[in-house]
């Protein structure tokens, strides 16, 4: 339903993004990941038709962004940054404005209005003024607005920025509601994010794609997969760091002090082998007062700092 073939854009001597090919299909929600400056926002842009690339092409629904922009723009949703809106109307009147815009009849208007208002949670703000509303409710009217004409491509800047986790959990749900039926595009910078609604993830740096992946395959690549992590008092330490290191999958130990008296202890797996029934028998072989024990799946966080550039890389490249 998305597809980006080649897709770059220079400012001046600044590639922002860099020969970027891409594909999305009906029932995806990819979760669009990088650190600041690294293109997601100007890739999402020449996504929607905001900005012309300089060079490549993007096609949403078999329509060219370029040469068909009319009938492209039809089909998808845009939740951009910020959430921009006109502040002076209502909430109610910016969604009939919206829906004059996507050419709705005064009774289909309504209808869809009443339908996204529901699923937003916007009912008890419908009539106050946008500029009054707070950013949660803001970002939700802006919500609303790109469902309004039930699109079947969704582009979401930060979709759950300045919702309270409450709000989040049910945008969250909205989105996997909707999924089946659209392609979902998500930009966002809470790795929590995609582990709760994505299929799938792609993380790009200085505008290139530099991994892509199920959130599990991205996971796989933390040094924390599979990984084991018990809890023993602090006089038992030594001797369960000593004991886990004759594990044949075992890589490496680690330990620190934790409050109360105990020693948190991680084993680290070798090639990613499953560890924790190796683990949980030597424990009761052992008779380890284990006072916790579980295995970790992953860290998303630690795979992204992995395989993106830090700020200070960049500047000393860019310096270069």
């Amino acid at each position: 339903m998305i597809e980006i073939e080649g897709l770059t854009k220079r400012f001046g001597p600044l590639t922002a993004v860099d020969d970027l090919t891409l594909s999305v299909a009906k029932g995806e929600v990819l979760g669009f990941l990088g650190p600041n400056g690294a293109g997601k926002s100007t890739t999402m842009k020449m996504i929607t038709g905001f900005l012309t690339p300089s060079a490549g092409r993007v096609r949403v629904c078999g329509h060219d962004v370029e040469t068909d922009e009319i009938a492209a723009q039809s089909c998808i949703g845009y939740l951009p940054e910020g959430a921009p809106a006109y502040g002076d109307m209502t909430a109610r009147q910016f969604l009939h404005f919206i829906a004059e815009v996507r050419g709705f009849k005064p009774s289909r208007a309504r209808e869809r209005i009443e339908t996204v208002v529901a699923k937003t949670e916007l009912s008890d703000v419908l009539d106050q003024r946008i500029e009054t509303l707070s950013k949660g409710f803001k970002r939700r009217v802006g919500l609303a607005q790109a469902i309004l004409h039930d699109p079947p491509v969704l582009i979401m800047d930060e979709p759950t920025d300045g919702l309270d986790p409450n709000q989040k959990h049910s945008v969250r749900t909205l989105l996997r509601t909707m999924a089946a039926e659209k392609a979902i595009v998500v930009s966002t910078h809470l790795l929590e994010e995609v582990e709760a609604i994505c299929t799938r993830a792609v993380i790009i740096d200085r505008g290139q794609i530099v991994a892509d992946g199920t959130p599990a395959q991205l996971l796989a690549r933390s040094r924390y997969h599979n990984a084991v992590i018990l809890s023993v008092p602090e006089i038992q330490g030594d001797n369960v760091i000593a004991k886990l290191r004759t594990l044949a999958n075992v890589a490496s130990v680690e330990s620190a002090r934790r409050d109360g008296g105990l020693i948190e202890i991680t084993a680290f797996s070798r090639k990613n082998v499953l560890l924790i029934e190796d683990v949980s028998a030597m424990a009761v072989r052992e008779r380890w007062d284990v006072r916790e024990l579980h295995a970790d799946a992953g860290r998303l966080d630690e795979v992204f700092r992995a395989i993106t550039t830090s700020d200070a890389a960049r500047r000393q490249a860019s310096a270069a």
